[in-house]
C-alpha cells in the first residue's frame, strides 16, 4: 500500500478541532500530531484488544498502547468487570472505600518490597511525593536525578532540566542535579562535590539497556553511605520487569519507589510506594513534622482501584509478564531480520528489553535521524500499524506480530532506497517528526 493512499480526512479536522481548544492538540505531548508524519496523525475512535480504529475507519495494529500503560490490551474483559462492578456502587465518598485497603493489600503482596502504598492518578505526582518525603526525611535540598532518563515529572524540579523550562525559576532549577546511568565512580564525585546536600538518587533502575552488573547494588550503597534516599521510578518497569517490577527482578530494595502506566490498563492510578518509617512520615502515626504526601480528590477513586486489582491479579495468575517477553522476542527477531535482509540493519534498530522495545532510525552516518524516522512511520501507517515504538502489550497474537513484520520489510525496502539516494526528502511529503523536548514550538 502505498503512503498516498491513506487518506485521512476526518482525522485531519478532528486535529484541526483539538488544537484551536487544547493547548498542543493533546493531553500529552508524547501524544502530538508533530510525533507523527505530516497529515497522517490519526485521531483514535475506539480500540479493542491489540487494534484501534481511527476516526476514519482504519484500523491498525497498535505499539505502546496508551504510552505504555495498556499493557493487557483496551477493553481487557477481567479489568472491564472489575470496573463494571464498582460503577453503581459510587466512585467516591467523604470517608475510604473498603476498596482502598484491598488494593494495597493486593498491591502489597505483589511488591512485598514495599511496606507501605499510597495511590493517586498520574505518575508526576508519585515521584514528586517521593521527593518531598526524601527532602523532609533527610532535611537536605538537593535532588540528584539519572541525565540518562527521559522524564520523571511534570513538577518544575525536573521539568526545570529540560529544553522546556519556560516558567520555572532558576533557583529551583539549582536544586537538581544530574549523574549518569551505570557510573558509579561519576556519581559518588557528585555525592562528594555536594556533600550532605543531596535528598535522593532517583532513577528508573532499567530502561532500554540492562544495568551493569553490581550496578543497582552499588547505588544502594552509595545513598546509604551518603544518608540519601534511594528512589526507583518504576512507571516503566512496574509489571512489565516481573509482577514486583525490577527490585524484585534485580533484588535491589530501594528506600521508595513509583508505579503507575500499567498498573491500571489504561486507568488512572499510579503508587508511592516504600519503608514504612519513610512513608509513615505522610501519615498520622508519627511525632515528627507531619509532610503533605499525596492528598488527591480522586486519589482512590474505586473504579481505578479496582481496575488495579484487576491488573494485578491477571499478570500474576496468568504469566503475562512472560507472555510480554515472548511476544517482544518474537517480534524483534522479525524487525532485524526484515531490516538484516533489505540492508539497513544498521540503520534501524531495535533496543531494550523485549517487553519494552524502543527503535532508532539512523542516516547515512550512524546518526539518529528524525527525518528517517518521519520516513519509516509513513510507511508503517500506510500498511496499518500504529507504531511510535515497539512497546508490545499481551493482546497482540502472532498473526499481528507477523504482519508487523511484513510492513516493517516494506518500510525497510523503502529505507534502503533513501540511503541509497541519500536523502530521505523525496519520501517524506511534508515536515518532519519533532522530538517531544525542544526549546521552541
Amino acid at each position: 500500500m502505498d503512503t498516498a493512499e491513506l487518506l485521512l480526512p476526518r482525522s485531519r479536522k478532528a486535529n484541526e478541532r483539538l488544537h484551536a481548544l487544547i493547548p498542543g492538540g493533546a493531553h500529552t505531548y508524547a501524544k502530538g500530531d508533530d510525533q507523527y508524519p505530516d497529515n497522517l496523525a490519526p485521531v483514535i475512535s475506539h480500540g479493542r484488544g491489540a487494534h484501534v480504529w481511527d476516526v476514519d475507519g482504519n484500523r491498525y495494529v497498535e505499539y505502546g498502547s496508551g504510552l505504555r500503560s495498556v499493557s493487557l490490551g483496551h477493553a481487557h474483559p477481567r479489568v472491564i468487570e472489575a470496573v463494571r462492578r464498582e460503577l453503581d456502587r459510587g466512585s467516591n465518598f467523604v470517608r475510604p472505600s473498603i476498596v482502598e485497603v484491598e488494593a494495597a493489600e493486593r498491591f502489597l503482596a505483589t511488591v512485598p518490597t514495599a511496606e507501605m502504598v499510597k495511590f493517586a492518578k498520574n505518575g508526576s505526582d508519585a515521584t514528586t511525593a517521593a521527593v518531598r518525603l526524601a527532602r523532609a526525611a533527610t532535611g537536605r535540598q538537593r535532588v540528584a536525578l539519572c541525565g540518562d532518563h527521559p522524564f520523571f515529572s511534570v513538577d518544575d524540579w525536573f521539568i526545570g532540566t529540560t529544553p522546556m523550562s519556560a516558567g520555572i525559576p532558576a533557583t529551583t532549577n539549582e536544586l537538581t542535579v544530574a549523574f549518569p546511568y551505570g557510573d558509579l565512580a561519576a556519581t559518588e564525585e557528585l555525592l562528594d562535590r555536594y556533600r550532605g546536600e543531596v535528598a535522593c538518587l532517583i532513577l528508573e533502575p532499567a530502561t532500554h539497556t540492562e544495568p551493569p552488573p553490581g550496578y543497582l547494588a552499588g547505588l544502594r550503597e552509595l545513598a546509604d553511605r551518603h544518608g540519601c534516599v534511594l528512589v526507583f521510578d518504576e512507571m516503566i518497569t512496574g509489571l512489565r520487569w516481573s509482577e514486583a517490577g525490577a527490585q524484585g527482578l534485580y533484588g535491589v530494595v530501594p528506600d521508595l519507589s513509583t508505579f503507575g502506566k500499567a498498573l491500571g490498563n489504561g486507568f488512572a492510578v499510579s503508587a508511592l510506594a516504600g519503608r514504612r518509617d519513610l512513608m509513615e512520615r505522610g501519615g498520622l502515626r508519627h511525632s515528627g513534622d507531619r509532610v503533605f504526601l499525596l492528598s488527591t480528590t480522586h486519589g482512590a477513586e474505586t473504579h481505578s482501584l479496582a481496575a488495579a486489582m484487576a491488573v494485578l491479579s491477571t499478570y500474576v495468575e496468568e504469566g503475562i509478564t512472560a507472555r510480554l517477553h515472548a511476544l517482544g522476542e518474537r517480534l524483534a527477531a522479525g524487525v532485524r531480520q526484515a531490516a538484516a535482509t533489505t540492508g539497513v540493519g544498521d540503520h534501524l534498530v531495535v533496543r531494550g528489553r523485549a517487553s519494552n522495545l524502543v527503535f532508532a532510525t539512523l542516516d547515512e552516518n550512524g546518526q539518529p535521524s528524525q527525518q528517517y524516522r518521519t520516513l519509516f512511520l509513513r510507511q508503517l501507517l500506510a500498511g496499518g500499524v500504529l507504531a511510535p515504538s515497539f512497546v508490545v502489550s499481551s493482546a497482540l497474537d502472532d498473526a499481528d506480530i507477523d504482519h508487523t513484520v511484513e510492513v516493517v520489510a516494506q518500510a525497510c525496502a523503502v529505507y534502503r532506497k533513501a540511503l541509497d539516494a541519500g536523502d530521505p526528502t523525496p519520501w517524506l511529503a511534508g515536515r518532519p517528526v519533532k522530538p517531544v523536548f525542544r526549546r521552541l514550538a
